[in-house]
């Protein structure tokens, strides 16, 4: 895993200044600490951070042809890297080094665009082809490695695989984006393709940007999950099993020592259980838990691990791990209010003290449909077809609003919640659904004054659009596709790169190879959720012989800490403070007195206030690493 930078000159072939590229790679080094590697040439210039896994001693980058003429910087692992050498050896090109990156280098001059379609892998590269004078930025299909750009006023396109390496450019504008700071109050992130800051973008998931000298940056698909869609597939719990098991096996080369994840729940538990099956020694297994017995999974992990014969190390967090909120904007450069970024945190640094590489359960709830709001939007969308329109919208949703509420309750027995959803369109209260927090929560959140610089922008169409992409899905899977476009890149994928990275560990997500998801995706809903099994029904029934039913049919439960508990308690003190910030005050964003009135509601109990009062909490410390740039000179406009 690695981080990448670099520099090119649309306009021209004006020189670049070393300096300039050295401080965006540096900036990042953490991404890569085992080495660096630049390449210039009039108009570009190339940047690699390396943290050494396949190839220790050959992999150097930037990696050119041997005539000079395509040139790579790249961050990722190409897991089938092998067979397509096999295929492009047998069309005659020679190969220097064992590494996957020479792969891109003879794969681009055999097939062009058509490389990025048969990668398996996590990557985000930039491809510099001299003969057509291009520059070709690509990511991988779920946006598991990241990828920023911007273009200067001066005509020079940037990019860098963190935000980082890009502020260490002057002449990049700073000028926050109000559009996403609504988007980070609506879902706790903001979604591909913007960023916090009006001149940075992201290169969203299964996308190429294509530059050529004195050309406009062309941004376009080169894969989709929708091309997958068709005649249900009739997959059995063998052979989706089966599936991810070669996906594991695939994620296990490395030739540094490799390790597993493993909270207790149904996918990391799997993939510790394949792991172990295709390894010769045990496996080294960690988890993270929380005193508070409803929330901590730890036994499940101890069990997983002493079936498997694996070398367990458990973690505990405590509120003390929550002084971390002051550096989360280092980390992630934006505000970032998942909270399970903490114990995320924590695990990747305890993993890192005994493995390079580890293996993750993430995106098995988007495969396999694990999420328990999918079962409440299945349930909607039975009931909406016997309720008439006029109904829905002229009856359920004024008794919504005189309906108690009822945020410190179960989900299922939020009355308030469900009829105000069952009220709204599908997409509408899918958005609803997924969001941190709904449009009245907001608008007392964030002053007037804010609310009228967004023009009218509506923050739920990011999801909502999502939802209502024009392909013949179920309802079931709509809301996986629009988790997979939005919440899977924007959320869970930034939150295990960025906290992974910052302890220079690789972290691999078998759950997310595409043949494993598609297959996943286009099995039959009742496959994926049924009344008896909840979610992941068939990988459930597939996974008997490996784990045992209390691991298997247990309630799902979450990564995260008990954050509303600890506002009560240990971490009340911060949270009173809140409404005395200078910097939310000077930021004219947030309405101080709603802030009060949440806390001191929250503090005696009266209300769960926990989620706004959290992202407010992230989105001060993000202020206070804004004031940090100006201090050091960085140039920021207001």
């Amino acid at each position: 895993m690695c981080g990448i930078a670099g520099l090119f000159d649309i306009k021209g072939s004006r020189p670049f200044e070393p300096t300039r590229l050295r401080a965006m790679t540096l900036a990042m080094v953490h991404r890569g600490p085992d080495g660096a590697g630049e390449h210039f040439e009039p108009g570009l210039a190339l940047g690699h951070r390396r943290l050494a896994i396949i190839d220790l001693a050959g992999g150097a980058q930037p990696m050119r042809t041997p005539d000079g003429t395509v040139t790579v910087t790249f961050n990722g692992e190409i897991y089938n890297f092998r067979e397509l050498r096999d295929e492009l050896e047998a069309s005659g090109a020679q190969f220097r080094t064992r590494s996957d990156t020479e792969v891109l280098l003879h794969g681009w001059r055999a097939w062009g665009e058509a490389l990025f379609a048969k990668l398996e892998g996590m990557f985000a590269l930039a491809l510099w082809d001299q003969a057509g004078q291009k520059l070709v930025l690509a990511r991988d299909r779920f946006g598991k490695k990241p990828l920023h750009y911007a273009i200067t006023p001066s005509g020079v396109l940037a990019f860098a695989s963190e935000i980082k390496g890009l502020t260490q450019l002057p002449d990049i504008p700073r000028e926050l984006d109000p559009l996403a700071v609504e988007d980070f109050f609506a879902y706790g992130y903001v979604p591909d393709p913007r960023t916090i800051y009006r001149a940075i973008r992201k290169l969203p998931a299964a996308h190429l940007l294509i530059v050529r000298r004195g050309g406009a940056p062309q941004i376009r698909p080169y894969w989709s999950l929708l091309e997958h869609v068709g005649a249900p597939s009739a997959i059995s719990p063998e052979a989706i099993v089966d599936e991810l098991r070669q996906a594991v096996r695939r994620r296990l080369i490395s030739d540094v020592p490799l390790g597993a994840l493993l909270s207790g729940g149904v996918d990391s538990s799997a993939v510790t259980a394949l792991m172990a099956e295709a390894s010769e020694d045990p496996v080294r297994s960690f988890s993270i838990g929380f005193a508070d017995p409803a929330r901590d999974e730890t036994p499940y992990a101890l069990a997983v691990a002493a079936r498997y014969g694996a070398h367990h190390e458990a973690l505990e967090v405590s509120p003390a791990d929550f002084d971390v909120v002051d550096r989360l904007p280092l980390i992630f450069d934006e505000p970032f209010g998942d909270v399970s970024a903490v114990p995320t945190l924590a695990v990747c640094a305890h993993a890192r003290r005994g493995v390079t590489v580890a293996l993750s359960g993430d995106g098995g709830d988007e495969a396999v449909a694990g999420y328990r709001r999918y079962g409440f939007h299945m349930a909607q969308a039975s009931l909406r077809r016997y309720l008439p329109d006029p109904v829905r919208s002229g009856v359920l949703g004024p008794l919504a609003e005189i309906y108690p509420r009822g945020a410190w309750l179960p989900r299922p027995l939020r009355g308030r919640t469900t009829l105000k959803e069952l009220s709204l369109d599908p997409a509408s209260a899918y958005a609803r659904m997924v969001q941190a927090l709904p449009r009245e929560i907001r608008e007392r959140l964030l002053t007037q004054d804010f609310r009228r610089r967004l023009g009218g922008y509506d923050a739920d169409e990011n999801a909502r659009g999502a939802y209502n992409v024009d392909a013949p899905l179920d309802p079931l899977q709509r809301a996986q596709y629009a988790d997979a476009v939005t919440y899977l890149p924007g959320d869970i994928l930034v939150k295990t790169d960025r906290a992974s990275m910052a302890h220079s560990l690789e972290l691999r997500s078998p759950m997310l190879d595409h043949r494993f998801f598609t297959a996943a995706f286009c099995s039959p809903p009742e496959l994926k959720r049924n009344r008896l099994q909840g979610g992941k029904a068939i990988l459930k029934q597939g996974l008997e012989p490996y784990l045992p039913r209390e691991i298997l049919y247990r309630p799902k439960a979450g990564f995260a800490p008990p954050v509303s508990n600890w506002l009560r308690g240990p971490l009340r003190e911060r949270m009173l403070a809140l409404p005395q910030s200078a910097r939310l005050r000077e930021s004219g964003i947030i309405e101080l007195r709603e802030v009060r009135r949440m806390a001191e509601a929250h503090a005696a109990g009266q209300t769960d206030s926990s989620k706004p009062l959290w992202l407010v909490w992230v989105f001060d410390a993000f202020l206070r690493h804004v004031e940090e740039l100006r201090r050091t000179g960085e140039r920021f406009a207001a």
